[in-house]
């Protein structure tokens, strides 16, 4: 015995240490005080940037109202603003809370959730404010703060993500993942991963594939049944792969479950598909319907009016840059001030998608002897230095101002302010037949292409953030991704 008990003590050190196991769906133990404070300080700092933000919006608005009274008096707007801002900041709190907006970085949602929230919280005000039995004369105080909660509130989150990220970059940190998959589209996640835009980045430790891959460039980390020697290096693993077995991807969440690490998806076009099944009772198995992705009824009548009051302000609000403009193409190269591009719109149906010319006269029959400089793979032609492209026309593109035209083809009901982009027939001609399900709405003048890395990105990328967009559009969406365009033209991230 006592030789049967000494052998297994040499085992057992011989044997390596086994990795804590810790289930992120249990509970955690209140010594993990670190943690517990940093949740707290994420938590009260954007709890007090969002008060800050709602009581500026509503003293704002009060004191633009006096202002145009011509009797402005901050300290009178300022008792007001006391008054009635409580109320209004513990509405926002809880509905702020109860959307997400406190969550994890990793998980918070973003600014569409924002707007969606701010504008419950002004009908909330609104109903109490009319069942209290107050009388207005106008309900500018509820839209005008609106407005501004949309301005103050978004610009103090988004200094927030900022600053903190800047923060986390500072010390070092990065979420460490590994991708998971058994085909072509872990390449893919890897490249989408890389092209940055996250706070903390995410660093691709390596791959873990089911079937052998050529090199690409990544780190091979064996065998599935292996990964767990590196739980203790990493913080997430990502499944990349459409096809991937269910058994194993349950199993492999179980087990990253146990070691406390993050398991995420990159959607495929069937996952992003699901929002949109209908129950169809079937007599021998349960059917689901997939529905065509239009915007019909209610939706289209809300989206068509926001298109019209939208563009219409807009091309008043710009009219002296566009003649600016078009002066400019005028004088500093030969032919049309606006290029007529003939494009596929919905259904496939040609349009002429309006643009403020930005090459010279030949560049249609140039096109040819260039389609070998493609730097962008699938059906879109695009080169960083297209020799085409005018010096006026360059600038054009640097801001996106090229695109203004287009406020034309939505008055005419020919686009929408957001959908997915129209491209040219030649790029049109090349899409595969699931490609062309993105014509079934409006194209639009901007989209989550543009927010989210624009010509940086691969065309099947694109083609599934718009998918994304149609399975969650809303008005909300909208007006989200119009406000994300500004700064993403600032940027001028993948604008060539």
């Amino acid at each position: 015995m006592a030789n049967g008990l000494a052998r297994e003590l040499r085992e057992a050190r011989a044997a390596p240490a086994a990795l804590p196991l810790r289930d992120v769906r249990s509970r955690k133990p209140l010594i993990l005080r670190m943690e517990t404070l940093r949740i707290l300080l994420r938590v009260g700092t954007l709890m007090a940037l969002d008060a800050a933000g709602v009581f500026l919006a509503i003293w704002t608005a009060l004191e633009l109202k006096a202002v145009v009274r011509g009797h402005s008096d901050l300290d009178l707007s300022y008792h007001q603003t006391l008054d009635v801002a409580p109320l209004a900041i513990l509405v926002t709190i809880l509905l702020f809370a109860r959307s997400g907006l406190y969550g994890d970085r990793g998980v918070r949602p973003g600014f569409a959730r924002v707007v969606s929230s701010l504008f419950q919280v002004t009908i909330v005000i609104l109903i109490y404010a009319i069942a209290e039995g107050q009388r207005f004369s106008s309900y500018y105080i509820f839209y005008g703060s609106l407005l501004f909660a949309l301005v103050y509130v978004s610009a103090f989150r988004w200094a927030f993500e900022e600053l903190s990220g800047l923060a986390l970059r500072a010390a070092g940190y990065r979420r460490r993942a590994v991708i998971v998959g058994s085909g072509p589209q872990i390449q893919a996640v890897a490249h989408a991963l890389a092209g940055g835009g996250t706070h903390p980045p995410v660093e691709t430790v390596g791959f873990v594939s089911l079937k052998p891959l050529p090199e690409n460039g990544l780190r091979d980390l064996g065998r599935i049944d292996e990964i767990e020697r590196w739980f203790g290096q990493i913080d997430e693993v990502l499944i990349a792969d459409p096809d991937f077995p269910q058994e194993e991807a349950v199993e492999l969440a179980d087990r990253c479950h146990r070691h406390g690490v993050r398991v995420r998806i990159a959607p495929s076009t069937m996952e992003i598909l699901m929002d949109r099944v209908e129950f169809v009772a079937g007599q021998t198995l349960p059917l689901f319907e997939l529905k065509a992705p239009v915007f019909e009824g209610i939706d289209f009548a809300v989206k068509r009016t926001f298109d019209l009051v939208a563009a219409a302000l807009i091309m008043l609000l710009a009219a002296p840059m566009l003649l600016l403009i078009a002066l400019a193409v005028k004088l500093t190269s030969r032919g049309p001030v606006i290029y007529r591009s003939i494009r596929p719109g919905i259904g496939g149906e040609p349009f002429a998608c309006l643009k403020f010319r930005t090459m010279y006269e030949d560049a249609e029959r140039r096109q040819a002897e260039l389609e070998h400089l493609n730097e962008v793979g699938g059906a879109i032609f695009k080169m960083r230095d297209d020799p085409r492209v005018t010096p006026v026309g360059r600038f054009l593109r640097r801001w996106s101002l090229d695109e203004l035209p287009q406020l034309i083809n939505v008055l005419k009901g020919e686009m929408s302010l957001v959908g997915p982009r129209p491209l040219p027939q030649r790029d049109y001609d090349l899409l595969e037949d699931w490609h062309r399900k993105r014509y079934l709405v409006l194209p639009g003048i901007t989209g989550l292409w543009q927010v989210s890395g624009r010509s940086e990105l691969d065309f099947d990328e694109l083609v599934r953030l718009d998918f994304v967009y149609l399975e969650n559009w809303s008005v909300f969406l909208d007006i989200a991704i119009l406000l994300k365009t500004i700064p993403a033209v600032i940027r001028a991230r993948g604008a060539w």
